[in-house]
């Protein structure tokens, strides 16, 4: 691995990424609701469209000609097994919520995280269809739009929101966690961990195979707004690993997690 002597304060790479989301952002918009070209990778499994190439092409210039000793981890770039030797990367998703994108709707989000040592050190999530910047950075607060946001605490007047598969929901542990409303699917998965961190919704349970891009950055918001995201075994996670997908994973604010975990334990393989 090279090592590289780590900033103490990842400032400035937290507002380099917020200038390259922004960029990559607007040129995303350029494709919205004007029918891109879309292909389709993983088997058939999953859209790709013009605006993902567009938007990933402009983060990397951004990016990597300001810091190109960074390692580099994105879902549209064919991944190169030297960001292994790297202590810190660029962990992106240029368009998470694709299909969302792809349909005119509102929810998707530019992805862009600096992972230093395996962990999320700066993060941003930039919506511009809604108008929305989500940023953070190790040792910062979480902010939405420049307001500090944060996470709900547990509330026994009401039920826990919860944004997840209906399966899932339905298969949680009721007696031991409570009652729970399931709200209506939200196409991103990073823009959802952000509805956690803004206190929109409470908690949610993420499906296996999801993949660092789709994590990194919402992982950190989500951890400065007062909460976190955790393996079924309660472990966070750790990223820029030979393997980027994960496991069933749930979030929610800290006092809220532990007990979500022990819920949901059962739903390994999820």
């Amino acid at each position: 691995m090279t090592l590289h002597p780590a900033p103490t304060d990842w400032t400035a790479d937290l507002d380099l990424l917020t200038g390259a989301a922004r960029l990559a952002g607007a040129r995303a918009l350029d494709f919205f609701r004007k029918a891109p070209d879309v292909w389709w990778k993983n088997g058939g499994r999953s859209p790709v469209s013009a605006a993902d190439f567009a938007a990933n092409d402009i983060l990397k210039k951004e990016l990597l000609s300001a810091r190109p000793n960074y390692g580099w981890l994105s879902e549209e770039t064919d991944d190169d097994a030297r960001r292994l030797d790297c202590e810190t990367v660029f962990v992106i998703d240029p368009i998470d919520g694709t299909r969302a994108f792809i349909a005119g709707k509102d929810v998707w989000c530019v992805s862009a995280a600096v992972v230093h040592g395996g962990r999320p050190v700066a993060g941003v999530l930039f919506a511009p269809a809604l108008g929305e910047l989500f940023t953070a950075v190790a040792g910062g607060a979480a902010l939405k739009n420049g307001a500090a946001v944060s996470t709900t605490a547990p509330d026994a007047s009401r039920p826990t929101r919860m944004a997840a598969p209906e399966d899932m929901v339905h298969a949680i542990d009721r007696q031991a966690f409570g009652d729970v409303q399931r709200i209506a699917h939200v196409p991103s998965l990073a823009y959802r961990l952000a509805m956690v961190a803004d206190g929109r919704i409470d908690a949610t349970l993420v499906k296996r195979n999801a993949h660092d891009w789709d994590l990194a950055a919402a992982d950190l918001i989500l951890a400065q707004a007062g909460g976190g995201l955790a393996t079924l075994d309660g472990e966070a996670l750790t990223y820029n690993r030979r393997a980027v997908s994960h496991e069933t994973l749930c979030a929610a604010g800290l006092t809220r997690l532990p007990g979500l975990v022990d819920a949901s334990r059962h739903l390994a393989g999820h």
